[in-house]
């Protein structure tokens, strides 16, 4: 809004002469931009700018030069602008000087309210707002609060009560309250209400807020309230002000692309708060600000958001559409400023090295081969003899058919109390009730009054296994345990009709029979465990059982085979 230049010379003029009178130039016009908005019930005032260019002259020398000034108004929803009478008997509205007075202003106040000169075409026109509190609030939402910055971690700042210089005589002491989100502010932290000022000993981002200051005073025997409010933003200091940072593009992000693709390359950068500070991103194009390139297949976007403290992040994204060889070849560098300092990244772009689609196929098929067999390889490593246990089962072909023996297995051990109790209890219970094989054990099964020798190898030659239960007192106690072993290793190694099963009761340190010494070097042992081996379905009988022979017409033998593969099955 501007005073146009024959209404200074007029003015200038009547003022000089005292008297003289002049034309002017058109009103000013209606001023939007100064919306006055007040509080129901609380004072107010209109100062009309008419004489404030006028440095030299004041309200009183325009006065008695003639230049009267007259006040009207055109209330709310009314077409006629009217002359504001004074003389009304409540006195609620009057003039002083240049400024026009309401103690208080009421709702229906509402309206334009025009400053003019007499004889003379200046005028001004305010737009005056009158509104009532929101319920349960000690402010209103439609009044927009001035706005303050505040830097993080400053100390001593304060908060003063604005426009409240003027309502009262400088002799009455007004009391005021200040209010957080119109909470009292009485016992804050670090917040110290001093009269119309309030004392923030360090500035935090928690104390961000509306503070409302209601100051009351008296006046011709009638209390009166002013209200106002300020917005307080917690910003960042300048002192940790930064130049503008790149999140992308950067170093380790590479975009690859093949030709005919879209092209989008986003700049994203966080800038520190700084007052008054421009802040500016722009892409080059091989040197060339996009703004200047009128190629259309290039587009260029940009978004904003704002973060705590004032900081923002603004990301500009240049696209590209159908990119060329030469497209990507080209520079692309993303350039940032603020008052801090200038700062730019170039975009690693590159042509897409495409790989033959034979080449993917080979390689994803000999991948799945390689893996095949490595899942292959461990499940046959873990269930290896259940594998085996299952094969006998479907395909195993009965050993026990024309074969001429009598016997499945001869038991060859030492005869102590505590290893016939393992042989006749354990092995026998198992074995025979369990897999239903036939056992031979010399003690149990031979004649009284037989040569013990004759009698050995002929139940060896009935046998189709010789298990052997290994101990320390096998091997000490010697004679028929040892003939036992050489009888069914000679018979191995020269007919083949028998084999020979080694079982670990307990462990030999060291021994100096030849035969053993061979036996444990050319046979795999399977060594008994004590309570872990108990369990029949346990890893010591499926290795036992592995070494059995296979027997098809043994109803119960077949049953605990089947159970066994179908325990493999379950398992993998």
């Amino acid at each position: 809004m501007k005073v146009c230049r024959p209404l200074l010379i007029t003015l200038w003029l009547s003022l000089a002469t005292l008297g003289s009178s002049s034309e002017c130039c058109d009103d000013w016009g209606v001023d939007t931009m100064k919306l006055i908005q007040v509080y129901d019930g609380e004072p107010a005032r209109i100062k009309c700018p008419l004489f404030e260019a006028f440095l030299k002259y004041n309200y009183t020398t325009a006065h008695s030069a003639g230049l009267t000034l007259i006040w009207y108004w055109i209330g709310q929803d009314r077409d006629q602008e009217e002359l504001i009478n004074f003389r009304l008997p409540d006195n609620r509205i009057s003039k002083e000087k240049d400024t026009l007075w309401f103690r208080p202003a009421l709702l229906n106040d509402t309206g334009n309210y025009t400053c003019m000169l007499r004889n003379t075409t200046s005028k001004v026109v305010f737009p005056l707002e009158v509104v009532q509190k929101d319920q349960t609030s000690c402010i209103s939402q439609s009044i927009k609060p001035t706005e303050e910055l505040f830097y993080l971690e400053h100390t001593n700042e304060k908060i003063i009560c604005p426009d409240i210089d003027g309502f009262y005589p400088p002799s009455v002491m007004p009391t005021v309250n200040w209010y957080r989100n119109c909470v009292l502010v009485k016992g804050f932290h670090d917040r110290y209400p001093e009269g119309p000022t309030l004392i923030i000993g360090i500035v935090r981002s928690v104390y961000k807020g509306n503070y409302t200051c209601i100051v009351s005073y008296k006046e011709n025997g009638r209390t009166y309230n002013l209200t106002r409010t300020i917005r307080m933003k917690v910003v960042g200091s300048p002192a940790k002000a930064m130049p503008p940072q790149f999140s992308s593009p950067n170093e380790k992000i590479i975009y690859e692309l093949e030709a005919g693709a879209e092209l989008v390359l986003p700049c994203e950068v966080y800038f520190t708060f700084l007052k008054d500070s421009q802040t500016e991103v722009w892409w080059t194009v091989d040197g060339k600000n996009t703004d200047n390139i009128t190629d259309l297949k290039i587009k260029v976007s940009e978004s904003v958001s704002t973060a705590e403290l004032g900081h923002k992040h603004i990301t500009r994204t240049l696209t590209i559409s159908k990119v060329t060889p030469k497209d990507l070849k080209r520079n692309y560098t993303c350039h940032a400023r603020n008052t801090r300092g200038e700062v730019h990244q170039v975009a690693m772009v590159r042509m897409k090295v495409l790989v033959p689609r034979y080449t993917v196929e080979l390689a994803c098929g000999l991948g799945a081969t390689v893996l095949l067999v490595v899942i292959l390889i461990v499940v046959y490593h873990v269930y290896w003899l259940e594998m085996v246990l299952f094969y006998r089962a479907r395909f195993g072909t009965d050993e026990a058919i024309l074969d001429g023996k009598e016997y499945d297995i001869y038991v060859s051990y030492a005869r102590n109390a505590e290893e016939e109790e393992f042989v006749l209890l354990t092995l026998r219970g198992v074995l025979e009730n369990e897999f239903g094989y036939k056992l031979c054990i010399f003690d149990r099964d031979s004649l009284p009054g037989g040569i013990v020798t004759d009698e050995t190898l002929s139940f060896i030659q009935k046998s189709r296994r010789l298990l052997v239960v290994l101990s320390p007192n096998y091997v000490l106690q010697g004679t028929q345990a040892l003939l036992e072993l050489k009888a069914g290793l000679e018979n191995m190694a020269s007919q083949g009709s028998i084999r020979v099963i080694l079982i670990q009761y307990k462990a030999i340190k060291k021994s100096k029979v030849k035969e053993l010494k061979r036996a444990k070097t050319a046979l795999t042992v399977i060594k008994w465990k004590g309570e872990k081996s108990k369990y029949p379905r346990g890893r010591f009988w499926k290795q036992l059982q592995v070494e059995m022979p296979v027997k098809k017409k043994t109803r119960r033998a077949s049953i605990n085979e089947q159970e066994l593969s179908d325990s493999f099955l379950q398992d993998v």
